[in-house]
């Protein structure tokens, strides 16, 4: 299922099924996660905010997906022994030239060379919507062994960007209710999961739609509006002296949710951003050093760190975000555009049930 058009629905295109040679590994595709930022690879652009845009360069068609789970079928001659065939696998999607100094340290997430081994994006690889993906390299294939079917999949972006992105929070020094995850979607659920394993309890939580506010609320949280105009007030009011929290973790990356943060975190604090809703930021240079403020961009997560969630996944430390199961030959086009218009809970997850699959 490609990109044949920006903006446009994706349409299914038939393409000559790849051979794994060397490191490559080639998986029979069963589930794929729908993530927010495939709405921008569809769209190709990201919003910049006074109307300015970020243009993707794509040549048609391509494939994203970057949430992907499969069983292997057939490895390249340095891949044997290192998967099984026959086996399922989390793909993790964000592989670099492997020769930097990034890819060297295990961030290939942070490879800034072009990009020879992205899975997702459509540059040069079909992602999780094609029935079958090459995997650059078996280091990649992460065993799911006790983790639900369709599950693994939305770990391998929204799982480890949430886990990335609250490794850099640290520790909180009055522990999970001094940090406010911003936004619930899928990502944000993700964050919600990823805060409670590693700080030890249910964190803040605040967004817009009360049917993702309840499911956190269930799990222990404290819940906030952006919409109540005294929203700030509230979640300062949390704080041990009442200046503010120590830490927002914002899963939307939009202009208001933006002001919202540096409105409520207290001298010291942390605005880790994570979402690409768009738009642009504005504050006075010297609030940076008066506050001594820190806001840290955060671009998925590292090998390490995809290793490191999986100790954590199989030890059963992490609990699910809420996610549907549909059918990718039927819904996928109807669930993007349900992405679009903010009606899913947790995430999507399609299922690769077309006669493609059976190959």
């Amino acid at each position: 299922m490609a990109v044949t058009k920006f903006g446009e629905d994706l349409e299914l295109v038939k393409v000559t099924l790849p051979v794994p040679k060397d490191n490559e590994v080639l998986i029979k595709t069963t589930y794929a996660g729908l993530c927010h930022s495939d709405l921008h690879q569809i769209d190709g652009y990201y919003d910049l905010g006074g109307e300015k845009k970020l243009n993707f360069k794509r040549k048609f068609p391509f494939c994203i997906g970057h949430e992907i789970e499969g069983e292997v079928i057939a490895v390249g001659k340095n891949a044997r022994g290192k998967v099984n065939i026959g086996q399922s696998y989390g793909i993790y999607p964000w592989g670099g030239c492997r020769h930097c100094g990034e890819c060297e340290r295990g961030q290939q997430n942070l490879c800034d060379k072009p990009a020879s081994n992205d899975l997702g994006n459509g540059k040069n690889l079909h992602g999780g919507y094609s029935s079958h993906v090459l995997v650059p390299h078996y280091e990649y294939c992460f065993d799911k062994t006790g983790i639900p079917d369709g599950l693994a999949a939305t770990y391998m972006c929204a799982g480890l960007t949430a886990f990335s992105a609250m490794k850099k929070v640290g520790t909180p020094p009055n522990g999970a209710k001094d940090v406010l995850v911003l936004g619930l979607g899928g990502v944000g659920m993700q964050g919600f999961q990823m805060a409670k394993a590693l700080f030890g309890g249910a964190p803040l939580a605040a967004d817009l739609r009360q049917d993702a506010l309840d499911v956190a609320r269930m799990q222990g949280a404290l819940t906030f509006s952006p919409a109540d105009p005294d929203v700030a007030k509230k979640i300062k009011g949390q704080s041990a002296d009442g200046t503010g929290i120590f830490a927002v973790v914002d899963f939307v990356g939009g202009e208001s949710t933006f002001a919202l943060s540096s409105s409520i975190i207290r001298r010291g604090g942390i605005i880790v951003q994570v979402g690409l809703l768009g738009g642009s930021m504005s504050m006075g240079l010297p609030l940076f050093p008066l506050r001594a403020m820190q806001i840290k961009g955060t671009l998925v997560g590292s090998l390490p760190e995809c290793k490191e969630m999986f100790e954590l996944l199989r030890a059963g430390k992490i609990d699910p975000i809420p996610y549907e199961i549909r059918s990718i030959s039927r819904d996928l086009n109807k669930s993007i555009q349900d992405m679009r218009d903010g009606k899913l809970v947790g995430r999507v997850v399609v299922k690769h049930d077309w006669a493609e699959s059976a190959i």
